[in-house]
């Protein structure tokens, strides 16, 4: 007679758990599934999307991070590919759409080998083996460049934003970025991105964006007394207010007649006049305070024609300090002469229905603001974006100093290259391999598709092409349908898109590929919630699994 066997339970009640390649399976689906959202807005006919958050603010926008963070998504697997997207713009600050396609793809590939009974830790070899390849391949076909190409980087800059907002604008606004990134390079020819300031402001066109060799604070003089321009300013950067300082500890001060309230104004009155002399001594005729400035400080610097700005934000008082030479003061004791920094100019200038302070012609802005407009909060919002994505891919390229060719022609490029090292190979890694180089090519058939072409015959011309082996950047112009030189025609990326690109895409596609069991922990409050790839959660036993008991 047997004895009925107890289920042992090591896991709390309600905790959902997916295995094998169920769980496998569940996590490429819910990948592929971001890839194929943003998949649409690729290239220069891609789409935008409109995000409506939970309090109704409407995003438009075709840039792939900006559409995965808004998107707030759940799945743990699809947060995988969203850091993808967060690494690239970290990293690059362009390509974050390519890498989320290409990784979507690497593991939509994978799947089709998991059916034929690759084992997934042999796929994940073989796709280490071919992102080391692809890295190899990408550095030996790409083209030098330097600071002093400007053509080279103003193509760089228009490439970045072909088929984003800006596009109407795009010769304009990369001759802009180019400007601000070059004025920024360092004696050693290391460069900074955030000493070039992007500022946005609503109200007239496009058109009127500006470059300010200098820095652009959005903030207007505090006083209707101070002058509205300073030539030859002489800047003084102050990170303490200029006001009278509360007792650390709660203090009661008793006042028994008038000459004493008196006394106590007339203290404060002197103490203030004194914060103001000490400016005086220092020679500033422009103050920028991080902090508060009293209305009486605010007077007095005011009779003394000190232009004066207060409660600037910390970024922007590093930003005037590296622009004007000064150095930031936290004690007004010790500000002198030698702290104050040199602006040709200092100006309240009014900008939409705002004012805003411009210093500007500094004698070796270190650096500078770009300043840009747009009609609605959208419009402005989205230019800021590609100006975003233009300035990154700038400053990309040099520093690696290598940039390839665009429209798709990198890519059926590497493809051609892992073909034949999957040649050379032995044993089912081989597969893997054909897989990475075969899931390369989704660039520019996503491209062909996202214009309407057929990407059948798009990537049969490409490759015919690209056999001939001096048509290594034959790529696909979108405008045209046609296969084009695109290097010729001036679509120039920085190599470390496509590397960064490549080197996210495999190393996420890898970790994915080797988890084979998916624990959803049992929670009272999620009951109903659907966890990953299983059943709601609070359900009776017995629902989705065996009964309790018929173990």
């Amino acid at each position: 007679m047997t004895k009925d066997v107890q289920p042992i339970f090591i896991m709390p009640e309600g905790t959902q758990r997916n295995t094998g390649k169920d769980a496998q399976k569940n996590n490429i689906m819910a990948a592929s599934l971001v890839a194929e959202t943003v998949r649409t807005t690729l290239g220069p006919k891609g789409m935008d999307k409109m995000l409506v958050d939970s309090i109704n603010d409407v995003t438009v926008t075709n840039d792939g991070v900006t559409i995965l963070e808004e998107m707030n998504i759940e799945h743990p697997a699809a947060k995988m590919i969203v850091e993808v997207a967060k690494t690239q713009e970290d990293e690059v600050g362009d390509g974050t759409t390519t890498a989320v396609v290409l990784a979507g793809e690497l593991l939509k590939n994978a799947e089709d080998l998991l059916d034929k009974n690759v084992h997934s830790t042999i796929i994940a070899k073989g796709y280490r083996l071919a992102a080391e390849k692809a890295q190899e391949i990408l550095n030996s076909i790409a083209e030098d460049v330097s600071v002093d190409d400007t053509n080279t980087l103003n193509k760089i800059a228009v490439t970045a934003m072909t088929g984003k907002g800006a596009e109407g604008n795009k010769e304009l606004l990369a001759d802009l970025a180019v400007k601000a990134v070059k004025s920024v390079v360092n004696e050693d020819g290391s460069i900074d991105i955030g000493d070039v300031k992007i500022e946005k402001k609503v109200g007239s066109g496009v058109d009127d964006s500006e470059l300010v060799s200098g820095i652009v604070v959005d903030k207007e003089r505090i006083h209707p007394g101070m002058p509205k321009i300073v030539k030859k300013a002489k800047v003084a950067l102050i990170d303490s207010a200029l006001e009278m300082k509360n007792t650390e500890m709660d203090a009661k001060i008793q006042i028994t007649n008038p000459n004493q309230m008196q006394a106590f104004v007339e203290q404060e009155e002197k103490m203030l006049k004194g914060m103001v002399n000490k400016v005086m001594a220092s020679g500033a005729n422009v103050v920028i305070c991080q902090k508060g400035i009293d209305d009486l400080a605010q007077h007095f610097l005011a009779k003394e024609g000190i232009f004066s700005v207060r409660r600037v934000k910390k970024s922007d008082m590093d930003a005037l300090a590296r622009a004007t030479g000064a150095k930031i003061v936290s004690n007004l004791d010790d500000l002198s002469e030698d702290d104050l920094g040199y602006s040709g100019c200092v100006e309240e200038v009014k900008v939409g229905d705002e004012e805003m302070t411009y210093v500007k012609d500094c004698k070796n802005p270190k650096s500078v603001t770009l300043l840009v407009r747009g009609g609605t909060e959208h419009v402005v919002d989205e230019i800021k974006r590609a100006v975003d994505d233009a300035i990154g891919d700038v400053v990309a390229a040099l520093r690696c100093k290598k940039v390839v060719a665009g429209a798709g022609a990198p890519e059926i490029e590497l493809s051609k290259e892992l073909r034949k090292y999957a040649s050379k190979l032995k044993g089912r890694e081989q597969l893997a391999v054909e897989a990475f180089a075969e899931s390369v090519e989704i660039i520019p058939r996503t491209l062909a598709e996202n214009a309407g072409l057929d990407p059948i015959d798009v990537l049969t011309d490409l490759k015919n092409k690209h056999e001939k082996k001096t048509q290594k950047w034959a790529g696909i112009n979108v405008f045209t349908g046609r296969v084009v030189d695109s290097w010729r025609i001036g679509v120039v990326e920085p190599l470390k898109i496509k590397t960064q690109a490549v080197k996210s895409a495999s190393e996420v596609a890898n970790l994915i590929l080797r988890i084979d069991d998916v624990i959803t922990g049992g929670d009272d409050s999620g009951a109903g919630k659907m966890p990953p790839g299983g059943m709601p959660q609070g359900m009776p036993p017995g629902m989705g699994g065996m009964p309790p008991g018929m173990g």
